[in-house]
């Protein structure tokens, strides 16, 4: 059997090499001049060949993490497919981009933060109609995944629609500590007061122990929110101060800007494929290609846009060496 032409590494090389198209189609037509040149094909049989949860993935990303010295990041966001008709992952999902719900795929990521960066480590793409399985189900595997794999996070941080009540005591029978978001219309208990709304009780920005039904004595924070208003974080640490609870909220936005990043340089929501199994796939490589994004912008301190641009850069300098479109000479008077 002949081997195929196209391999996982080099799918991903052009991920991160091509500024906008990220096709089966424009991938053949980028490639080097040769007998084994790839059509795009072979492209298209890759997405559909690989297994959606490759170990390949994690195997890159083992030995670039400290295990032990980190906090774990479970947030998602909305890949947009706005013109999509028959991608079969492609759904009705909240968009805090567009502050509306849109057509889109919905991914679930963790990421490791630490001293060597932040890596993403595993994800979910969230499709009940086809498996059944809600956000919150597709968050209750993923730390236990981590902590099969090893991690022994300082936190584990989310947003507010992970805090619930089944997720916070699986992060705590791991023996973890926590640091989610609440809704201010959570209804808490502060001393022997009845159930009330924590945006009309006396919050501390230095934190309060609260009762949560059905949980216990967590500590609230108040904090000032990015558009003026408030927000609320919760931890099982009693030993946390404002201060420590400033620091570690960075990681959290942190994975915000991962998101908003793996957009624009890993091409994850341009693939025109309509399998889900190849949706997967392509996603799982953009994620690949984030990995390397980050290595490079650790080892070298360039940022993953100057890493981006200096590919496209050495292209148009190629092109201005040679020009291809010119006028004909013109003959001067």
């Amino acid at each position: 059997m002949n081997p195929p032409r196209v391999t996982a590494e080099g799918y991903t090389q052009f991920l991160l090499a091509t500024p906008r198209a990220s096709t089966c189609a424009e991938a053949a037509r980028v490639q080097p001049p040769g007998p084994r040149a790839p059509s795009h094909d072979a492209f298209t049989r890759l997405l559909h060949r690989l297994e959606p949860e490759p170990a390949e993935r994690w195997a890159e990303v083992a030995p670039l993490v400290d295990r032990g010295a980190g906090v774990l990041v479970v947030d998602d966001t909305t890949l947009d497919k706005p013109h999509a008709r028959k991608i079969e992952l492609v759904t009705r999902h909240w968009s805090g981009k567009h502050r509306a719900a849109v057509d889109g795929i919905h991914l679930i990521s963790v990421a490791w933060a630490g001293a060597g960066g932040l890596y993403p480590t595993d994800y979910r793409v969230f499709q009940k109609v086809a498996d059944g399985k809600t956000k919150n189900d597709h968050f209750r595997g993923m730390p236990a995944t981590a902590h099969g794999r090893g991690f022994r996070p300082r936190d584990v941080l989310f947003d507010g629609w992970y805090t619930g009540l089944d997720n916070l005591e699986l992060v705590r029978s791991f023996g973890g500590l926590f640091l989610g978001r609440l809704k201010s219309g959570r209804l808490v208990r502060v001393g022997r007061g009845p159930p009330t709304r924590l945006d009309v009780l006396p919050i501390a920005e230095s934190g309060t122990v609260v009762w949560l039904p059905g949980y216990g004595l967590p500590k609230v924070f108040r904090a000032a929110a990015p558009d003026g208003g408030a927000e609320y974080w919760v931890t099982n640490d009693p030993d946390l101060d404002a201060a420590g609870r400033e620091e570690l909220s960075r990681p959290a936005w942190a994975v915000e800007t991962y998101h908003r990043g793996l957009k624009p340089y890993t091409g994850v929501e341009r693939c025109q494929v309509r399998a889900a199994r190849a949706q997967r796939n392509h996603i799982g490589l953009a994620l690949r290609a984030r990995v390397r994004l980050e290595y490079h912008r650790v080892a070298s301190g360039v940022s993953w846009f100057e890493a981006t641009w200096g590919v496209i850069r050495e292209a148009v300098r190629a092109y201005l060496t040679a020009p291809t479109y010119r006028l004909p000479d013109m003959a001067t008077a």
